[in-house]
């Protein structure tokens, strides 16, 4: 855990300019900030920000792009739109500023992951942090074995990332496989249409070689969870991250306990061992 002493750092944010925003969905947007100061932001992939503007308090958001990628203290955020300071965010334009503290929060333990391969398994706005690791993976090849990538979206209006998941397909680094739950009103989709727990069955899994990755809405854990073990990976081979519920980003309000543990501290990264004995974990 994070030990909070008399730094005031951890609890004044720094200054972050907007360089660019682009619309991902109709409720999503990327934004793409710089530090004011110069600094790098120093995160990795899994790990969170505190973002905040004046007037309307803070939100943690997921930072969606590797730092093997922040050239000059640049790093992105994918936002969805649910509430007063997200929606004010999906306002903004080039040049704006906002508040960030941290990075902060566990992240994903890239040296037990190297030479082993990853199955990234995320559902819809999952993608977005995920897509940090899959940033990582891919500008540090050698460090990884056999990449699976596997993505669900509600339908294919609400699919993050269309171009860079298509890219990722034409890659021979990953092997992708995208889903949809519907394709209503879509008639030129021509993808996977069911839950992305049918990705799963058709995959060739080594298991005692494999780490299992999932991020996305908690409803789709249980599920992904059973179809990973009939293939024969056990809890400690399998990551969940759980980010919901986070307030402070330091472990003072307590509002993201489960049982002993603070998602924001000892999370928002787990593997399944440590957690899916506690209630209210999954």
């Amino acid at each position: 855990m994070i030990e909070v002493s008399g730094d005031n750092s951890l609890y004044l944010p720094y200054e972050c300019e907007l360089i660019a925003v682009h619309d991902l969905t109709p409720g999503e947007k990327l934004f793409r900030l710089r530090r004011t100061d110069g600094e790098p932001l120093d995160h990795i992939p899994g790990q969170f920000v505190q973002v905040s503007l004046l007037g309307l308090g803070e939100a943690p958001i997921s930072v969606a792009s590797s730092p093997t990628r922040a050239g000059d203290g640049i790093f992105e955020l994918g936002v969805r739109r649910a509430g007063s300071l997200t929606g004010a965010m999906h306002r903004m334009k080039a040049g704006d500023t906002l508040g960030i503290r941290g990075p902060f929060g566990r992240p994903f333990d890239l040296p037990q992951m190297r030479s082993r391969d990853l199955l990234l398994i995320s559902g819809g706005c999952g993608l977005a942090p995920m897509r940090s690791l899959i940033q990582y993976c891919e500008d540090r090849p050698a460090d990884f074995g056999r990449i699976s990538i596997l993505y669900g979206a509600k339908s294919p209006a609400d699919r993050l990332f269309k171009e860079e998941f298509a890219a990722w397909e034409a890659s021979a680094r990953f092997a992708c496989s995208m889903t949809v739950d519907n394709s209503t009103g879509e008639e030129c989709f021509s993808g996977n249409i069911g839950l992305i727990t049918s990705l799963i069955p058709p995959l060739a899994v080594v298991s005692d070689n494999t780490i299992a990755v999932i991020i996305g809405p908690p409803v789709m854990y249980l599920a992904v969870i059973a179809e990973l073990k009939k293939k024969g990976l056990t809890s400690d081979r399998i990551v969940v991250s759980l980010e919901r519920q986070m307030r402070c980003g330091v472990g003072k309000c307590g509002h993201c306990t489960i049982e002993h543990l603070y998602c924001c501290q000892d999370g928002p990264v787990f593997r399944l061992d440590e957690i899916e004995n506690l209630r209210g974990a999954l």
